[in-house]
Order: structure tokens, then sequence, then C-alpha cells
């Protein structure tokens, strides 16, 4: 009998398989190809599991924190951009507060001016008249302050291009001397509150003769 065919020690064979598997996934092993009581951890030896698991958790906690910030910023400009449309509404009722009573208001101011349009020069030279001319103009020009102090202003309409946003075109004027387009009569005059429109002036436009 050889060497090679004595019969080998337990000790001697288990650390040939050993050898023989060192470097072997582990998934490609069966444990019944393991030496008895020996399992994959004698093949991590070296191998530092409890750092591994540290590190993996660490890992995914910074994850977590980076998705935490990245929400928090989202949060912050949302709130932000809350408060500035809050201040917006706040503002914008401040500023068209009157919108309703001007719009109301605003027939008061036609009917005054048709009045004070149609007193004749007569009347205004006529001593006993002149104090209800002078007390219909006053009263007039007391408005137009008033309306200042809210934001409420005339809309320019004569002598200028038709503006769609603050003229409304009633009519067509032939005419010779003004470009077509241009305003040429009013008929009603316009108003803006603040950056707003009111109402819109009602015009007629020159337009080339026939």
């Amino acid at each position: 009998m050889t060497d090679n065919d004595k019969p080998r020690a337990d000790g001697a064979q288990d650390q040939e398989v050993k050898e023989e598997l060192k470097g072997v996934p582990k998934e490609f092993l069966e444990g019944d190809d393991l030496p008895e009581g020996e399992g994959f951890d004698d093949f991590d030896e070296g191998v530092d599991h409890d750092a591994i698991a540290a590190s993996s958790e660490i890992s995914g906690l910074k994850a977590q924190v980076g998705t935490l910030e990245q929400e928090v910023l989202y949060a912050k400009a949302e709130a932000q951009n809350v408060r500035r449309r809050a201040e917006k509404d706040i503002q914008d009722a401040r500023n068209y507060a009157a919108t309703g009573f001007a719009r109301d208001i605003l027939s008061v101011w036609d009917n005054l001016s048709r009045a004070v349009e149609a007193i004749p020069d007569s009347l205004r030279e006529d001593d006993k008249m002149k104090g209800l001319v002078t007390g219909i103009e006053a009263t007039q020009r007391e408005l137009e302050k008033v309306f200042k102090q809210h934001g409420i202003t005339r809309v320019a309409a004569v002598g200028l291009p038709l503006d769609p946003n603050q003229h409304q075109a009633m009519i067509e004027i032939p005419s010779n001397d003004a470009e077509a387009g241009t305003v040429v009569q009013e008929m009603q005059s316009g108003w803006m509150i603040k950056d707003r429109l009111l109402r819109p002036a009602m015009v007629g436009v020159a337009k080339k003769p026939d």
C-alpha cells in the first residue's frame, strides 16, 4: 500500500477541503460539501461583518437625511409662496376695496358732468344763477378730488390711438384731419382704479372718408 492509498486523518481532509473551496462564493456551496461542524462563517475569516452592517446602515440614513432635506426645502418654498400670495391678496383688498362703490358713484359723476356741460353761458353770467353754477362746479371738482385720493383716475381718450384695453369704440366717424383709428369723440368717460380698468371710455373713432 502506497502513501497515497493510506486513509487520511479527518483533520487533514477537512483542511484540504477548505483549501479547495477557498475563494468559492458561498451561494455556490452546499452544506453537504462542507466538513462536519463547519459553516460559511469559516470562510469569512478576516471580514468585519459588524463594520459592513454599520456602513450599510449609515448609507441608508444618509439617503433618508438627503430626502428629508429636500422635503424641508420644498416646504419652505411653498410656505414662502403662500405668504407672498397672502400679502398680495391683502394688498389687493386694500387697493381695490372701493371698486364696487366707485363703479356705482360713476353714474353720479356722469349726471353731474352733463349738468355742468348743459349750463348755458347766459346762466353763468346771471347774478341770480351764478351761485348755483359755482356750487355745481365745486361739487364736480370735489368729487374728482375724492376719486384721486382713492386712486381713481380718468382714462385719456380724445386724440389718442384706440386702445382696446381702455377704450370701447361705439362709432366710426369719417375724418380728413385725424388718422384712422384715432379717438375723435368721447361719449362716456373711462376710469381706472390703480392699475385696473374700472370702466372703458366709450368713444368715436376716426376713419378715412369714403
